[in-house]
């Protein structure tokens, strides 16, 4: 039951969000017992953010939610897999990326919750 939600101050179009999706979900691995079977993602673009400041080179903000929970070393892998797509598919540099991660004990789903 992960999710990962990124906005990101760049445009996306439709064929490079199928991309990151995959990369996302690729990423996600990093976590033990988490993939691409439950992941839902979601892609804002064009935000307006500012970071330091400023709002004048390209930035992200992912939040990454996740039923249980992990160990650091995951979420550090995690977090070096991320500004890599990141950097590599939208040219943000990892130095202007922010993650965050939250682990959840309850989490609904079809009517009923895990």
């Amino acid at each position: 039951m992960p999710y990962i939600g990124t906005k990101t101050t760049v445009a996306i179009t439709p064929e490079k969000e199928a991309v990151l999706k995959e990369k996302m979900a690729r990423a996600l691995e990093a976590i033990p017992g988490k993939s691409e079977d439950w992941l839902m993602c979601e892609f804002a673009d064009n935000c307006r953010l500012w970071f330091a400041g400023k709002n004048d080179a390209p930035a992200a903000f992912v939040q990454v939610k996740i039923l249980g929970k992990a160990h650091k070393e995951a979420y550090d892998r995690m977090t070096g897999a991320v500004c890599g797509v990141l950097s590599e598919e939208l040219g943000i540099p990892a130095d202007r990326i922010y993650i965050t991660y939250s682990e959840y004990t309850d989490w609904g789903w079809n009517g009923s919750n895990f």
